[in-house]
């Protein structure tokens, strides 16, 4: 017995030893490439990864026969490596493993977002142009080919839209929007809107009085822009429909207030990510000054946005327009064919028009609308000062938890130590969850809705459920638009497009050009992509650090860079939304449309002149003002005497 446990032990040391013979020699270390496709003659990335996440130390590669040295640090490295052809064969610890990377030419790229917007402005068709684009990106990354046709046609949906609805903030906005479109039809059901209207008449006496009061609610809802968007679209527009406002105007007025005031507000849900950038920009380069204080010094530079905002005014107060928006507004003045075919939008909403024989009472609008103002605030500041609070404890400073308690603390997370009230307030919502806050309200608008109806006995139970899913449902055709035109932006970014744009612009630029041409290829990117944020998000690392050794190169000092620095830091934000307002298959240029009920490619159509003649005024301020020494408080007094003329001489008043 005892020489069977013997031999059973002998094999198993045998088994063992046989094993650790077969792994002998092969490579403990995997390896991948960051990208599957580059452009011809740009590097690609190879990682390497230690099955030992704490080994350090240098290791030798051979890639296609050249030996290169990697230096790994807790377990991982990485190479660069120019390709000359499409297999890499990657050799490591004498276990040679196999890589394919396709090369295309740069212009490849910007073919989708092309194909997307030609085909959305020239037909008119939104959903068919977006699919078009993400599979004309997914075939360019497959290979171009019918044979990789059904493999792009299955990465379209399985892999892009796939990954559009996976990606919590898209599911936290369509959740949002969809909870926003319930509540709008509780309280059109139970007559809140229809009160609206009514105690709105008293300012609303007019178009130019219903303009303005959407004007201004577009200004106060300043801290989240998909919040501005569906709260004052879906407000304002009974009250703008009332006077016969063309709903292509209601969504211009919806759209160019929510961004621009966004952009440049202290306290926003925007805040967080430009500090972000800037700050991570910054690094290594030998700027003392705090991110935050030169977002504040890049205001003087925000052509753009203030330009934006004063430029409706304009519009609203002469009573002109010009181009493809005054034709919209005259066919809603004179009640002609098509807009009465712009309102059979509302058809699908005719179920949850005032049910009949019950009171029109405006605050049950009112105060559902609040408690999603109220509550994303409240939201915004708890979420905020969570982030904050851990931020301080990672800084070594013992507190106990709670608002007030972090919010005494906020000074070990200044620039300089200290920070004001202003500035607190900024760190708070900058480090604030803005989805989650959001989702909270929208929940509770809703249920007070709901509440206000059934307490009242305006709706029944059933009735107020029923009128939240036929909301529901009325926002499905632009959640289709909204999953397209990011899984376009996803197809996008597989091609590097934004990365190819960029390097098309930046090469061999004097320091004063610098903020015009970041200004062009923000504006370029955005349009392309469809996406403000995915623009600021790519530019700020490549554009800051850019400008910095291009002024250092030709003998500027510090007090000079940082001019040019605010400046650019203000034109990528100006850039971003400019081509975020001019283009079809960007998510607010969309949600606008879904807000107001106006036709999507309409809304663009109108819009985009307006928008590329501020822009142009803008850039213009920019390039020539700017960098003959113009103050700023007069390129601001120019710009607007500009638009001014503009407006005075190429608008038209409608006639009705």
């Amino acid at each position: 017995m005892a020489h069977g446990k013997k031999l059973q032990l002998a094999v198993v040391i045998l088994l063992l030893f046989i094993s650790n013979l077969s792994a002998f020699g092969q490579s403990n270390i995997s390896c991948s490439a960051s990208d599957k496709l580059i452009f011809s003659g740009s590097e690609v990335e190879l990682t390497f990864e230690h099955e030992n996440s704490d080994f350090s130390g240098e290791k030798s590669v051979d890639i296609n026969g050249k030996a290169h040295q990697v230096s790994f640090s807790g377990g991982k490295g990485a190479v660069n490596f120019q390709p000359d052809v499409e297999e890499l064969n990657v050799s490591v610890d004498g276990n040679t493993q196999t890589l394919r990377v396709r090369q295309i030419s740069g212009w490849w790229s910007i073919i989708p977002p092309l194909i997307a917007i030609f085909f959305a402005l020239i037909f008119r068709e939104v959903v068919p142009a977006l699919v078009l684009g993400v599979f004309s990106g997914t075939l360019i990354y497959a290979g171009l080919g019918l044979t990789n046709t059904v493999e792009a046609f299955k990465s379209l949906i399985d892999t892009h839209v796939l990954n559009a609805l996976s990606d919590s903030g898209h599911v936290s906005i369509i959740i949002f929007s969809m909870i926003i479109g319930g509540m709008v039809a509780v309280i059109s059901k139970n007559g809140g809107m229809a009160g609206i209207v009514a105690s709105l008449s008293a300012y609303a006496k007019s178009a130019r009085s219903a303009q303005i009061v959407t004007w201004f609610l577009g200004i106060l809802i300043f801290f989240d822009d998909y919040a501005n968007t569906l709260v004052v679209g879906n407000t304002m527009r009974p009250v703008t429909d009332k006077f016969k406002i063309s709903r292509e105007k209601l969504a211009y007025l919806v759209d160019s207030t929510a961004a621009p005031v966004a952009a440049i507000a202290f306290i926003t849900t925007w805040i967080g990510a430009e500090l972000g950038y800037i700050d991570s920009a910054i690094q290594n380069l030998g700027i003392t000054e705090g991110a935050y204080s030169i977002f504040l010094n890049s205001l003087r530079f925000a052509f753009y946005p203030i330009f934006t905002l004063a430029f409706m005014l304009m519009l609203i107060w002469t009573q002109k327009d010009f181009g493809p928006m005054w034709k919209a507004e005259d066919t809603a003045r004179n009640n002609s064919e098509e807009i009465e075919n712009a309102e059979g939008l509302d058809k699908e909403l005719e179920e949850i028009q005032p049910k009949d024989g019950i009171k029109h009472k405006w605050y049950n609008a009112i105060i559902p609308i609040f408690t999603v103002i109220l509550l994303t605030i409240v939201g915004l500041l708890y979420t905020g000062s969570n982030s904050s609070y851990d931020q301080i404890i990672e800084k070594g400073v013992e507190i106990q938890s709670g608002f007030f308690n972090t919010w005494a603390q906020l000074d070990h997370l200044g620039e300089d130590g200290s920070t004001s009230f202003i500035q607190k307030l900024g760190i708070v919502i900058g480090n604030s969850d803005s989805y989650q806050a959001l989702l909270w309200s929208s929940l509770a608008g809703l249920l007070v809705a709901i509440l206000l109806s059934v307490s009242q006995k305006l709706l029944s139970v059933k009735e107020s459920f029923d009128a939240t899913l036929n909301g529901f449902k009325a926002m499905l055709p632009a959640f289709v638009i909204l999953t397209l035109a990011w899984a376009l932006a996803s197809v996008t970014e597989e091609l590097h497009t934004a990365s190819f744009l960029t390097s098309i612009f930046s090469d061999n630029i004097s320091p004063i050009w610098m903020a015009g041409i970041t200004f062009l290829l923000a504006a370029v990117v955005s349009f392309s992509t469809g996406s403000s944020w995915g623009t600021m998000a790519i530019l700020y690392p490549l554009i800051i650090p850019a400008v910095y050794n291009v002024c250092q190169k030709h003998g500027l000092d510090m007090n000079e860079t940082m001019e040019i620095i605010y400046n650019v830091v203000s034109v990528v934000l100006a850039g971003s939304v400019l081509g975020d307002h001019c283009s079809p298959i960007s998510d607010t240029t969309i949600l606008s449309s879904m807000a107001t009920q106006c036709n999507h490619v309409k809304h663009v159509r109108t819009q985009l002149p307006y928008a590329a003649i501020v822009g142009a005024v803008s850039l213009f301020i920019c390039i020539v003002l700017v960098n003959i020494g113009v103050p700023w408080y007069l390129n601001y007094l120019i710009g607007f005497g500009m638009l001014y003329g503009i407006v005075r001489f190429l608008g038209k008043k409608v006639t009705s």
